[in-house]
């Protein structure tokens, strides 16, 4: 009971934290937001201008804004939209499915990359040292890069993929491999050094004394120890993908929360900022139990210790 208490006020401290951050950031951005409330209108009257300030609340004190913004997150009056004139969770609604749909496709193919680099490569001759060098490369490309490679070759140059767009499963495939190359990457390293650690412990000498195949042993008795590591490290995972979809859903013109904060964040519109950072935030937070759950599922003497 006392765990579960200290992970529900953990996850509302990183809510909060969210909030004030996106306040602060906004705040200090340039940009005036009585703009994207007049939706670009030409030359605004200060009578107008005065209007939409006491309305939004703008003309009060820094303080009095903050404490305001805290009370309608924690009611869950997120408000409408600056930019697009309708409610923050309609556009919620809308967008999220799109990210969460390429943040799942994503972490899917890392995943798959790695466990299939580092099983079938680790302490085997040349193919360990090739593929721990690929893994390096992987890690190391920043994903809007990928994304304009990929957009030029299999788009304009094969003509094998659409450029663009967010329907249908091939317009999925350009931006999944942007994010999953170096996230499969950095997995693949983590997850090597682990598994190679495990290749020598006793129980594995024991299968092989048996006389079980080189890969039945690394998949069914060495891999479910070298996936620790990189679950522990699946929290992190999401995080980096929340930040890295943006650019690529600006590169691949799809629609989607990344997409939608880089127009927000850009036209100053308040509520939907906030109301993304927090959707993200709380994929965050459910990310971070459901790694927790899986480190159990994976190695039940954890849940053993615990007790």
């Amino acid at each position: 009971m006392k765990k579960a208490l200290i992970r529900i006020g953990g996850a509302c401290l990183v809510l909060f934290a969210a909030a004030t951050l996106t306040f602060i950031a906004l705040h200090l951005a340039p940009g005036d937001p009585v703009t994207a409330i007049l939706g670009g209108s030409a030359n605004p009257t200060p009578e107008t201008i005065q209007e939409i300030r006491q309305e939004y609340g703008l003309d009060q004190p820094i303080m009095v804004q903050y404490g305001l913004h805290v009370w309608r997150v924690l009611s869950g009056q997120l408000g409408s939209s600056f930019s697009q004139h309708m409610p923050v969770t309609d556009v919620l609604w809308q967008q999220a499915p799109h990210t969460l749909k390429l943040m799942l496709a994503s972490l899917i193919t890392a995943w798959v990359f790695a466990v299939l680099s580092v099983t079938l490569s680790a302490r085997k001759p040349i193919f360990d040292s090739a593929f721990s060098s690929l893994e390096t490369l992987f890690a190391g490309l920043p994903q809007f890069w990928i994304g304009i490679m990929l957009l030029w070759l299999f788009a304009y140059q094969l003509g094998l993929l659409p450029p663009a767009g967010t329907h249908g499963f091939s317009s999925l495939i350009l931006p999944t491999l942007s994010l999953a190359i170096p996230l499969g990457g950095f997995l693949a390293q983590v997850m090597r050094e682990s598994f190679k650690t495990t290749l020598d412990q006793p129980f594995v000498l024991t299968a092989r004394s048996r006389g079980v195949s080189d890969n039945s042993v690394r998949f069914r008795h060495v891999l479910r120890h070298a996936l620790l590591p990189g679950v522990s490290l699946s929290t992190w995972a999401i995080g980096a993908l929340v930040g890295n979809v943006v650019p690529v859903e600006v590169v691949f013109s799809r629609q989607g929360l990344g997409r939608q904060l880089f127009l927000a964040v850009s036209m100053h519109d308040m509520p939907l900022v906030t109301g993304i950072i927090l959707f993200i935030a709380l994929v965050y937070v459910l990310a971070s139990f459901l790694a927790d759950v899986l480190y159990v599922i994976i190695d039940p003497r954890i849940q053993e210790a615990r007790v």
